[in-house]
């Protein structure tokens, strides 16, 4: 066994930059919730648009999919990037950088002629869009750690959390007014608006002796040391496995609502919203509880309320038991990740010397697993609910099942000594 006094010392738990009085928190909060809320608000605010857009370029419906695959495989790679890369150079900037080519590309999908241009435009988006979730998380770890940071966690999702149910909102609002043009062109101008709040608000996080050194080969061991840490990749798949459920909700809760159940596309609106609204308030009540309780325990608790939720669904589906009863399944599977979310993130990073690199392989993950389930939930055809339950399900339970039997066990206490 390595002696204690050979291993790299672990960061302090301590703040790095202590943000000192309400005002400059709130101003954190703010900024890096919208940093991390990239991937919402780059996937979901053109979705509206996707009828209106392969009419204006002439190109079939698969076409305009494959510009929304592009970002999500931008936003899944760019991590692997800018984490490690962050890890080096410092937070601020690879941000900035990432900020400014989020901007560019932003303007290029506004004003592309053909769909092979748009979809470069919307792989380089999601590859800058990238930076913003991966450093944003990373800050935080370099700020805090343990109990604090998942407390910090769940109050950045007062921010990001409102990002899934604005972004489709402000998307058809804007058709209204524009064509589909104008959804980049306000995408362009959120970034410009991120990047002068990262220059004003957001200082440095990562002072130059705690950053690593070394290039490529460096950053392969990283990942390596990471993929071989049964704490790191326990919390890392049991929540990339819940947030794979909650992908396939979001990937097939639109057909199965309004096809299978006859809600009409308003009624999905408030059904989609309150779910997102009840992941944000139990995100609330997670940071309250985290005051009595330890981040493990509430992510188990997270854990059971989402099994129990896929396991309400499927038994809902299968027995014809009605609308109410799917959706109070798919509000405990969507709102369970308000206690899922900001302590396995804070307990996946804990104790990491590079931080970067660990937020990028567990967004990968998560993308990952998310992109997994989606084509899952289609399987089965858009006519049935049963195909949709069973991908939800099933991942809720592997969570469960990884979170289990995945992490190490704690060692058990050193017998007492014999008498005489």
């Amino acid at each position: 066994m390595t002696p204690a006094s050979a291993r790299p010392a672990a960061p302090a738990a301590t703040l790095t930059l202590p943000p000192t009085g309400r005002g400059r928190r709130l101003r954190l909060i703010v900024v890096l919730g919208a940093l991390s809320a990239f991937a919402p608000l780059s996937l979901d605010m053109y979705l509206p648009a996707f009828p209106a857009l392969a009419g204006d370029l002439g190109v079939r419906d698969a076409d305009v999919q494959l510009t929304l695959t592009a970002c999500m495989v931008g936003l899944a790679l760019g991590q692997l990037v800018a984490g490690p890369l962050s890890d080096r150079r410092g937070r601020r900037g690879p941000l900035l950088v990432g900020l400014a080519g989020y901007i560019a590309a932003s303007a290029v999908c506004a004003v592309a002629s053909n769909a092979e241009i748009l979809t470069g435009a919307r792989l380089l988006q999601g590859l800058a869009g990238a930076a913003g979730i991966v450093i944003s998380r990373a800050v935080v770890r370099d700020l805090y750690d343990g109990t604090e940071a998942a407390r910090f966690f769940s109050l950045l999702m007062l921010v990001n959390g409102l990002a899934p149910i604005l972004a489709p909102v402000l998307g058809s609002q804007l058709l209204r007014l524009a064509d589909w043009r104008a959804v980049f062109a306000v995408l362009a101008a959120i970034g410009a608006v991120l990047l002068a709040a990262a220059v004003l608000a957001l200082p440095e996080s990562l002072p130059a002796e705690r950053r690593s050194g070394g290039g490529l080969a460096r950053t392969v061991r990283s990942f390596g040391g990471l993929l071989a840490d049964r704490r790191f990749m326990g919390h890392a798949l049991s929540a990339g496995a819940a947030f794979a459920a909650m992908f396939a909700y979001i990937s097939g809760s639109s057909f199965v609502l309004q096809q299978v159940y006859g809600l009409s596309a308003q009624q999905f609106a408030l059904v989609f919203g309150g779910n997102a609204l009840g992941l944000v308030l139990l995100g609330q009540l997670n940071a309250r509880l985290l005051r009595r309780r330890a981040p493990g325990a509430m992510l188990r608790a997270g854990l059971a309320v989402s099994a129990a939720g896929g396991a309400g669904l499927l038994v809902a589906v299968a027995a014809g038991l009605g609308l109410w009863a799917v959706c109070g399944s798919l509000l405990l599977v969507v709102a369970a990740m308000g206690l899922i979310m900001p302590n396995s993130t804070a307990l996946a990073l804990s104790g990491q010397r590079n931080a970067g690199t660990a937020s990028a392989l567990l967004g990968l993950l998560q993308f990952a697993l998310g992109g997994l389930a989606a084509p899952l939930v289609g399987l089965g055809g858009s006519g049935s609910a049963l195909p949709m339950a069973v991908v939800i399900a099933a991942f809720a339970a592997v969570a469960v099942l990884v979170h289990a039997c995945w992490l190490p066990r704690r060692p058990a206490p050193a017998p007492a000594p014999a008498d005489g």
